[in-house]
């Protein structure tokens, strides 16, 4: 009797190993469809900010190989932005600690614009001077500007060819400082306001905050307020 007693219980705790085998197995598999289902929507997520129709593949074979996971992170390596071709991060948090990376291939179709004429230095830029271009936005060079809201009535503060696409490096507000002009000086305190005159040390946007030498010799903080004034920091 004992015996036999004793060989159902290695029945069950044989098929109770199983099971939970083929529990795990299962879990590990709904897990890598999980985690990659979590890192497209992530990368969606981060292509909002570009005003164009986003495609994602991924290659996911690395996560068959790990070890399930019923808790995780999607994270992007330290620095790196959205590119054609790049890494997105999967960390595991429970029941296991591990890391790995997923491979993915990804696109934004959208409108960008390049000049019709060749710009230079000083020329305000128009919207006639403009081509509108279909394309991969993650394919343009960093720091190219998308938005033409960004582009039309800015300053060329260098020269840009003809047909290129336009970066930010490459224009300045029209309301900037640029260094070594002169511009007026305003100051005010409780219960007054005090003006002069005085040359720009360093170039600035409106709200940038920038040395001017006063007309006394002093060098003094102010911040700009147009293309001809400043607001001296008290």
């Amino acid at each position: 009797m004992t015996l036999y007693r004793l060989l159902i219980c290695v029945c069950l705790f044989a098929l109770g190993a199983t099971a939970n085998v083929r529990a795990q197995e299962s879990v590990q598999a709904l897990s890598v469809q999980a985690m990659q289902d979590q890192a497209q929507d992530y990368l969606l997520k981060l292509a909002q900010m570009y005003p164009g129709i986003a495609t994602i593949t991924l290659d996911s074979a690395r996560l068959n190989a790990m070890p399930a996971c019923t808790q995780n992170q999607i994270f992007l390596p330290s620095g790196q932005r959205l590119r054609s071709r790049m890494s997105i991060g999967v960390r595991c948090l429970s029941p296991q600690s591990w890391s790995t990376s997923i491979s993915a291939t990804l696109s934004i179709q959208g409108h960008y614009y390049v000049t019709n004429r060749r710009i230079n230095p000083g020329e305000t830029i128009h919207q006639d001077d403009l081509l509108e271009r279909e394309g991969d936005l993650l394919a343009l060079a960093n720091g190219v500007v998308i938005d033409p809201n960004q582009i039309i009535g800015y300053v060329a503060s260098q020269r840009i060819p003809l047909g290129n696409a336009i970066r930010a490096s490459a224009l300045r507000d029209p309301q900037s400082v640029t260094r070594g002009q002169m511009v007026r000086t305003i100051a005010r305190g409780m219960g007054f306001v005090a003006t002069g005159e005085g040359q720009a040390l360093q170039s600035g946007s409106p709200g940038t905050q920038i040395q001017i030498k006063a007309s006394s010799g002093q060098v003094i903080s102010a911040t700009v307020l147009d293309a001809s004034t400043v607001q001296v920091v008290l």
